[in-house]
């Protein structure tokens, strides 16, 4: 649920592809698996006999911990994703994200230096696409992944026709 001091009201919010849930947890289920390998690598030395004094703690503890981490980061995931989404008003370009920690970022049309797509492996895979709002301030830069590759190309198109038409009027 949005928070009513940084949301503002009357804002009808477009949210990201469902798709982009699968491509989070396809990087995730990667990155978990490796650093959990990582993580048990005391274990396997422990139960080879490499290093048999090794704490058994360790040993244990260091995957079990990190598993329960990524756990934790997946069963976010989904909410994550909920709350990523977008709304275009006359004068500025919204983003808001965040469960715990929620963020809306307006982007000025006037302010966008240059809007840029961009489409990764996986991404293409699966339709998708990547927005990048460019601004000469780097805290105003914005980056708004998981959009359908239609929708990412007609953004691109209309936040630079706003920007420059925002500009020209400075």
């Amino acid at each position: 649920m949005p928070s009513e001091a940084i949301d503002p009201a009357g804002i009808s919010w477009e949210h990201v592809s469902p798709k982009y849930l699968t491509v989070r947890l396809i990087g995730w289920a990667v990155e978990a698996l490796v650093t959990v390998a990582l993580a048990s690598i005391v274990l396997i030395l422990k139960s080879t006999g490499v290093w048999a004094s090794a704490p058994g703690w360790l040993a244990w503890g260091l995957p079990a911990v990190v598993a329960v981490a990524y756990l934790w980061r997946g069963a976010l995931l989904p909410r994550q994703i909920r709350a990523l989404c977008y709304a275009e008003r006359n004068e500025d370009f919204l983003l808001r994200r965040g469960i715990f920690f929620q963020r809306t970022l307006v982007v000025p049309y006037g302010r966008m230096q240059y809007v840029d797509v961009t489409v990764g492996p996986l991404e293409r895979a699966f339709g998708l696409c990547s927005l990048k709002l460019h601004t000469a301030a780097p805290g105003t830069n914005a980056a708004l992944p998981g959009l359908p590759a239609a929708e990412g190309a007609r953004l691109r198109e209309h936040l630079s026709e706003r920007g420059e038409t925002q500009l020209a009027g400075l």
